[in-house]
């Protein structure tokens, strides 16, 4: 039997209930094999905050149009975070080279449609699907992007970061799949950061202890804050380090101080900030967010210059935060091939794309297939170059 589905879309996700979402976003009957039980990124009370802080919308060039669907009952069922993007900015996977081909082919690339966590290079689901859906549902739900991007004459759709099993879907329906990379730390059962050291080759275990040493020096020390812990001095403090951060690299910092008050009241819980304190000031920070399986490293800052600190804050903290609480990984953003001699593993992620111009269709599906022969070799390469024990003999 055929069911049927009214899709519709909605700028502000205030006009949906946040319990239906959420039930979409994280249903009860996710498992550790769907990638991840639990994904803060997809949730209402994330994406709410990014909009009533002015963080995504019209003048950030990020204009939320989300994707509905129901079922005959009038009971949503499925949904999608969507952007209406002006521009391929804060989204980790570089399209500026098709916009200019695009272009110079006599298209217009912009506007396009963007199916996303916003600035977050983090895999997760992004055709959200709630458990007891009628089948169909992801079907539907695909449909009314392809009918989003005929009335918005956009040029193309792009998932950034889904599931493998949704990226499987969305090939199946036409899109073109583009792999990348990251690099996340993978919890082999350790019971305490030194067996994760102990599971190195001596070279790297012996650099590691002198990194968090130098880090730190005899003026450092490290809070880790979450849950009620965290107080509005603490956001003011972060803000000021991420801040900083975007100036530095020439970046453009969309999230604005709102968002912080508005995530730490929201779902403080899933939340970790690991700050670096010098006396009786913070000097350092890195935000996290916590799902049930995973602990994400985001966003970091510092307000002093000091040799080996972001490792420090960012990735041996939240190796061993993880270890200390059963998470099963870490993934720690977007590039960074230095995370692989610090215990990091290379991993897949994956992006799916459907443009309207058959001819640039089948260009970028041609050139999809050639970067991923070239990334599975450099992966071999990395892999087979690891810090850990079993390659010690192959790095000496």
């Amino acid at each position: 039997m055929a069911h049927k589905f009214t899709t519709r879309f909605v700028q502000s996700l205030e006009k949906v209930e946040a319990a239906a979402w959420d039930a979409c976003a994280n249903p009860k009957t996710l498992t550790a094999e769907d990638g991840e039980r639990f994904n803060p990124f997809v949730t209402h009370a994330f994406l709410n905050a990014l909009e009533r802080s002015g963080s995504v919308g019209p003048r950030t060039g990020w204009s939320p149009v989300h994707a509905l669907a129901e079922d005959e009952g009038g009971r949503l069922v499925a949904c999608a975070p969507v952007y209406l993007k002006t521009h391929s900015l804060g989204e980790y996977v570089f399209d500026q080279s098709w916009a200019q081909a695009y272009e110079q082919a006599g298209g217009r690339y912009y506007p396009k449609i963007q199916v996303a966590a916003p600035f977050t290079p983090a895999t997760g689901r992004r055709l959200l699907v709630a458990g007891d859906a009628p089948e169909g549902a992801r079907a539907a739900l695909i449909a009314s992007l392809r009918g989003l991007c005929k009335a918005a004459q956009a040029s193309s759709i792009h998932v950034a970061y889904p599931t493998l099993s949704e990226a499987h879907a969305l090939r199946d329906a036409g899109f073109v799949l583009r792999a990348g990379e990251q690099f996340h730390f993978v919890n082999e059962g350790y019971a305490r950061f030194d067996d994760f050291l102990n599971a190195l080759s001596s070279r790297k275990r012996k650099s590691v202890k002198r990194e968090r040493r130098e880090a730190l020096g005899d003026d450092l020390a490290i809070e880790r804050l979450a849950g009620a812990d965290i107080e509005p001095r603490h956001w003011d403090a972060f803000f000021a380090f991420y801040m900083d951060t975007g100036a530095r690299k020439w970046g453009r910092p969309y999230l604005t101080r709102a968002f912080f008050d508005l995530i730490g009241a929201a779902m403080a819980d899933r939340i970790l900030l690991v700050m670096a304190k010098q006396g009786d000031a913070y000097v350092a920070g890195a935000i996290n967010f916590l799902g049930d399986d995973a602990i994400y490293g985001r966003n970091w800052g510092a307000l002093i210059e000091r040799p080996f600190l972001h490792f420090e804050v960012c990735y041996y903290q939240a190796i061993d935060y993880a270890i200390a609480h059963g998470y099963k990984r870490v993934e720690a953003g977007a590039q960074g091939e230095h995370k692989l001699a610090r215990g990091y593993r290379p991993v897949v992620t994956w992006s799916a794309h459907d443009f309207v111009d058959a001819r640039f269709h089948a260009a970028i599906a041609d050139y999809c297939r050639r970067e991923r022969a070239a990334l599975d070799e450099m992966m071999a390469e990395q892999e087979a170059a690891l810090p850990f024990r079993k390659n010690e003999a192959a790095q000496e």
